[in-house]
């Protein structure tokens, strides 16, 4: 009898609990806060824009975006990830006020606005570019959680540079929603995209 009883108790325990638990659940996905933007991470950041003014997190919210960080001399992920970007846009039918394209630049010392605004609008005039000193493209790496470092002949004015290789997908409202790796396939690629701009 006395274990019947305690079996009993047990099991009211148990469902108390599941009951807590799922209360729990449901509180957090209808009552958690908005994810915050990206940028917004303890780290801002003020970028000149190939388009004229600065670009800071602030200015993330508003329209669908893929970031890319790179650098106007790379051999070969910046330029092929500008035209996949491009090309990307392209395939869905979908305009500059659809889906903006940002290119940022992971090296300050050799990348001039004029020089960074000549790139990527050989890729497509409605590109951004961004463009900073040293201590503004750290901030702005920060924000992203972007690494960069010189490679080959760091002496040279022909080093390369290392760095992140994924495009960030920002949604209208400024918010990270995943990345596209370097020639990632193209078919995942373009359903992440329209994924994006449907949010």
């Amino acid at each position: 009898m006395t274990t019947n009883k305690t079996l009993r108790n047990f099991r009211i325990v148990l469902w108390v609990l599941v009951a807590v638990a799922a209360l729990g659940a449901t509180w957090l996905y209808l009552y958690r806060p908005p994810q915050r933007p990206l940028g917004l991470n303890g780290q801002s950041f003020a970028l000149n824009s190939t388009k004229g003014g600065t670009f800071t997190e602030k200015d993330l919210p508003g329209t669908p975006s893929l970031v890319f960080f790179g650098y106007t001399f790379c051999p070969d992920v910046c330029p092929t990830t500008l035209a996949e970007t491009t090309a990307w846009r392209s395939q869905l039918g979908l305009s500059p006020e659809d889906l903006r394209i940002i290119f940022v630049t992971v090296d300050p010392e050799r990348d001039t606005l004029e020089a960074v605004k000549a790139y990527v609008e050989g890729f497509d005039p409605s590109v951004i570019g961004l463009v900073g000193d040293q201590a503004a493209a750290e901030a702005a790496k920060a924000a992203f959680g972007v690494f960069s470092e010189k490679a080959g002949d760091v002496e040279s004015e022909f080093y390369l540079v290392n760095h992140t290789a994924l495009t960030f997908l920002i949604d209208r409202n400024g918010s990270f929603q995943g990345t596209i790796a370097y020639e990632e396939a193209q078919d995942t690629a373009l359903a992440k995209v329209e994924r994006l701009v449907s949010r």
